[in-house]
């Protein structure tokens, strides 16, 4: 490439249109709570890499309508270099998920999952050399310090998933960049195609390592995990072509609400007031980065313009 890619919070989408971009996050907000109670409905019977390889396995089915835009796609070396590298990261993250979601209860991993963003400037930083002002580094700050009020350290005792979590959060992070990355380059069927194929290719010898004999039941359950999933996935690309960051990040943030209510009326996890307040504490965090990223946005686009 001439010029390095943007970073995942400051890509503009042409023609935005907020309001399906919001509703497509919905919708994905929706499905992926979906995900986490199939998952936690199998929970450890089955080990987290033979989960994560059925779960894909087990969606390549619902790729099928897919193959025709695959087919019209031009897909060079570079753009299958990002193909292959948001693989690995997503296999990484959902293996290490599937693990976490068999230790502690789903509002924690929904709410040390909203790290994604935070580590995602982190990247940009890093690989990227965006700026790191004052006020990200303040942004940053403060949801580094929810993740402390979630985990509390030293006040309890720290489940092995929650270190777990952070990492994953960490492998999710990097295929969100570059899931936001590939939405400009290709259709959404694509991105997801791609993504549904390289996962289980890379989790099938981990899973072969540790495989166990799985019940009906268990593969019901991850059928319908595989079902919500490949759906989430397209309606999020669709919300990422639809409407920049700033407009559909904050909408994900529903899904604290909705899992503590799954956790608290399907799975008897009582309410946590901590993870509550630290995962408000991410979210304000998140939502403040988001919203001044677009207001920069507009006052950069503003004085491009010709005087008049």
């Amino acid at each position: 490439m001439e010029t390095p890619p943007p970073s995942a919070t400051s890509i503009e989408v042409p023609d935005s249109r907020p309001g399906w971009g919001i509703f497509w996050m919905l919708v994905t907000g929706l499905c992926f709570v979906a995900v986490t109670a199939t998952v936690k409905m199998v929970g450890d019977s089955v080990p987290s890499s033979q989960s994560g390889f059925l779960r894909y396995a087990l969606g390549l089915v619902f790729l099928i309508p897919m193959w025709p835009a695959v087919r019209r796609a031009h897909v060079d070396r570079a753009l299958g270099g990002l193909f292959f590298a948001r693989g690995v990261a997503h296999a990484i993250a959902v293996s290490l998920w599937f693990f976490a979601m068999t230790r502690i209860p789903i509002s924690d991993v929904t709410a040390l999952n909203y790290l994604n963003p935070v580590y995602v400037i982190i990247l940009a930083v890093v690989f990227l050399g965006e700026r790191l002002g004052r006020y990200r580094i303040a942004a940053v700050a403060v949801a580094f310090a929810g993740t402390f009020v979630i985990i509390r350290p030293g006040f309890r005792e720290i489940d092995t998933g929650h270190l777990v979590m952070l990492v994953a959060a960490v492998a999710m992070a990097g295929s969100y960049f570059l899931a936001k990355l590939l939405s400009q380059r290709v259709a959404a069927e694509v991105v997801v195609f791609y993504l549904s194929l390289i996962v289980p290719v890379l989790l099938a010898p981990l899973a072969w390592v540790v495989w166990v004999p799985v019940g009906w039941a268990d593969l019901g359950w991850l059928l319908l995990c595989a079902f919500f999933a490949t759906i989430g996935h397209y309606t999020m690309t669709l919300a990422f072509r639809a409407a920049p960051l700033a407009v559909t990040q904050p909408v994900m943030f529903l899904q604290l609400i909705w899992a503590t209510l799954l956790g608290v009326f399907v799975f008897s996890e009582p309410v946590d007031g901590f993870v509550v307040l630290g995962g408000t504490m991410i979210i304000a965090a998140i939502s403040f980065i988001t919203w001044r990223e677009a207001v920069l946005a507009r006052r950069r686009k503003r004085s491009q313009l010709p005087s008049p």
